[in-house]
């Protein structure tokens, strides 16, 4: 088991926090709002083939969430907001997320062969999954950047230390497809993603999973990139992902929409 983010990341995302407390007022912090957001996943008889193409057959059945707001700040950053659609079938869970750009920030040379550590810091989008609701530290984190890079994690996070351990030898058995669409300023990621890497319990109409999806955009240092939620965490001082006690829901529905 490896931390998934430094003591220096920690202390750098600490201080940041401690310093915007310095021109940014209290109110400016988002609250958690009860209820938290949920979406409800639609149900698939077939397996299709993964793909990019939102226009596609294979996400015609899917649902739609948003990820636009700040993790930790009230504001919304329209110019990156980011569509994700969702279904699952008897064995996956797919994903699609459509990523509105301006500049990318990435890896060079790409790395698809194995899982690129420290992905977080640079433009990715994540998707932490969890079905445990008694022990809310254990979670999946899957994230893919727009070239392909990807990391998949076995979380372990520990609520009263605030650490989080990432088991980097998991291998979850997800694919994963990117492309970047230079002309439109839009980059994809899909996934298939198998419900057994998640659970051990066999998914069925109205299993729900704790989730929280996000994407992280921008240059420079943590300080002054863009960290958006799903489901805001609001939680300063911390690390803006690792927040489980703030995650949304997610729920596995037999209907299509």
């Amino acid at each position: 088991m490896k931390p998934v983010f430094s003591n220096g990341r920690l202390a750098f995302l600490l201080v940041a926090s401690l310093l915007n407390l310095g021109r940014v007022s209290g109110q400016d912090y988002c609250q958690v709002a009860e209820p938290k957001v949920a979406l409800s996943v639609p149900y698939r008889e077939d397996s299709p083939q993964l793909n990019t193409d939102p226009h596609s057959q294979t996400w015609a059945k899917s649902a739609a969430a948003r990820i636009e707001k700040d993790c930790t700040r009230i504001t919304d950053y329209p110019n990156l907001k980011t569509e994700v659609r969702v279904f699952w079938t008897d064995d996956h869970l797919y994903l699609l997320f459509i990523c509105p750009y301006q500049t990318l920030n990435l890896f060079l040379p790409a790395q698809n062969d194995k899982p690129r550590h420290g992905l977080w810091d640079r433009d990715v989008v994540e998707m932490f999954l969890g079905a445990d609701w008694e022990h809310i530290g254990r979670y999946r984190e899957f994230e893919i950047a727009p070239t392909g890079d990807w990391i998949d994690l076995a979380i372990n996070f520990d609520l009263k230390t605030l650490r989080s351990d990432g088991d980097e030898k998991w291998e979850s058995g997800c694919r994963r497809l990117a492309r970047i669409d230079e002309k439109k300023h839009v980059w994809y990621a899909a996934t298939r993603i198998p419900l057994k890497s998640v659970t051990s319990q066999k998914v069925v109409p109205g299993t729900r999973w704790r989730a929280n999806l996000y994407r992280i955009d921008g240059q420079g240092p943590d300080s002054q990139r863009r960290f958006l939620c799903w489901q805001p965490t609001c939680a300063p001082g911390r690390d803006p992902n690792h927040v489980p006690e703030n995650f949304g829901t997610m729920v596995f529905e037999k209907a299509v929409p």
